[in-house]
């Protein structure tokens, strides 16, 4: 049964390469054929948070098409820099399988780990190794310029904490949070812009690290509470339509109070 499944696998893989293949032919697509990585990287992103929006959803046929959607412009990338002469598919599933296989040493070699926290620090251990700067590079280098700012703040307090610079004691860190917050409301009361931005984003780095510190991804949380904040808001709108009222015309007074009443019932 396995042996079907794989190989029905290989089939549809082939008939998904000759397809990219056909669209950046001779004959193909105008539009396919005058792409480059660097504009289909821009759909490539999109395609990747609609999936995970999908995996929200919990929908098997939204995930499945969107999962369709990031592998199609995965193929078509490898596809140009196959024209190139640089790599294809093949290679591109060849290096993330050989760099799996060296990160779980657990599974695949002699290693002995007996917790999923062990992995974790014995993957990032391998991960430092495998990225260890060159004279004049940084470790913080390899840290993609272009993630949203959450997850590159995330990524970086990883990753120097990764490189034994880190203070994990959640009272110092409340601390520096608290500290930031205290130059923040200086800032806004002064009305001094540049000291408000500046601490805003001092604010918002601390509050990454503690959510690190206390193993909650950022990105997470916040999607959880945006969420529940966008479900509370809905309410109060269906509310507030169901008296015969425009939104605009309900005083913010009442608005509050019908706001604490949902954060009591909507969660």
């Amino acid at each position: 049964m396995e042996d079907i499944k794989l190989n029905q696998v290989h089939t549809e893989l082939e008939a998904l390469l000759q397809l990219v293949e056909t669209l950046r032919g001779k004959n193909g697509c105008p539009w396919d054929k005058k792409q480059t990585p660097e504009s289909v990287s821009i759909y490539l992103m999109e395609e990747v948070f609609e999936l995970a929006e999908a995996i929200e959803t919990a929908d098997p046929d939204q995930i499945r098409d969107e999962l369709g959607d990031v592998l199609f412009h995965i193929v078509f990338i490898a596809r140009m820099f196959q024209e190139r002469g640089e790599f294809d598919l093949a290679a591109v599933a060849q290096t993330i399988t050989r760099k799996m296989i060296r990160r779980h040493p657990h599974v695949f070699g002699e290693t002995k780990i007996s917790s999923s926290e062990e992995v974790t620090q014995n993957w990032q251990k391998i991960k430092l190794d495998e990225k260890k700067p060159e004279a004049g590079q940084s470790l913080l280098d390899s840290v993609p310029t272009k993630l949203p700012a959450l997850l590159r703040a995330y990524r970086i307090s990883d990753r120097v904490a990764g490189a034994a610079f880190d203070d994990t004691d959640i009272d110092s860190n409340l601390n520096n949070a608290q500290g930031a917050l205290d130059s923040l409301i200086a800032g806004l009361r002064c009305q001094d812009k540049s000291v408000a931005s500046e601490q805003i984003g001092d604010l918002l780095f601390a509050v990454v690290n503690l959510a690190r510190i206390g193993k909650i991804h950022p990105e997470t949380a916040l999607a959880g509470s945006v969420k529940r904040f966008e479900q509370r808001f809905k309410k109060m709108e269906e509310l507030v339509s169901k008296s015969k009222r425009e939104f605009a015309e309900v005083s913010i007074d009442e608005k509050k109070l019908i706001w604490q009443k949902l954060q009591k019932s909507v969660l």
